[in-house]
């Protein structure tokens, strides 16, 4: 039995209750349709970026095999290194229903401080190929961190709307019917007292 006195005002306050928690409900469930589908969207990019990252990475080792040919172990590590002062990080921020959404991408070049005596094509192609290989790596960070952040909000606004449609709605329906139960035996037994109490016509 609800502890709640049975009066209208009360059985309009429950229903006006349950008529925002479901347009609650209604708005996790689009929620988590529109998660779930940038979910997939960014899982696509994140394995087609993570295919490609796999093929630089070989090539960046043949690069690099071919640098150590051409230039000796030795050679090759006095070569002058490309640096990335000259190189920007650059961030986008976004976001999707209070989830930051990042994609990231390095700008500019990572260049020598200065000219290599031995320049060689084998040494800058392996500079190139590992400048790419970085560069795929920071985008592949900001999808993966995405992912990382939609699953979470994910499930989250899911166990919401799991608790509102499976818990709290029954419970309040079911509220709501006992008070209207509760009421119109009043009602009746309220009817029932005036009639046995009004005098009787002659």
């Amino acid at each position: 039995m609800s502890e709640v006195t049975p009066t209208r005002s009360a059985v309009i306050e429950r229903k006006e209750e349950r008529h925002a928690m479901h347009e609650g409900y209604v708005f996790l469930d689009e929620k988590t349709m529109l998660l779930a589908g940038e979910i997939v969207r960014q899982l696509r990019a994140y394995e087609a970026l993570a295919t490609r990252l796999a093929e630089t990475q070989q090539a960046a080792v043949a690069a690099l095999a071919a640098a150590i040919t051409q230039h000796g172990l030795e050679g090759l590590q006095v070569y002058p290194p490309g640096i990335l002062d000259g190189a920007e990080l650059r961030i986008v921020d976004s976001s999707l229903m209070g989830v930051r959404l990042l994609s990231a991408e390095i700008a500019g070049d990572a260049l020598p401080p200065v000219a290599p005596a031995d320049v060689s094509p084998e040494a800058e192609a392996c500079r190139q190929a590992y400048l790419a290989l970085l560069e795929q790596a920071s985008a592949l960070a900001a999808l993966s961190g995405n992912l990382e952040r939609l699953y979470f909000e994910y499930r989250r606004a899911s166990r919401r709307a799991r608790a509102l449609q499976d818990v709290l709605l029954p419970e309040l329906d079911h509220s709501i019917v006992e008070l209207e139960t509760r009421l119109e035996e009043l009602e009746q037994e309220d009817a029932i007292w005036m009639r046995r109490g009004a005098p009787s016509e002659k």
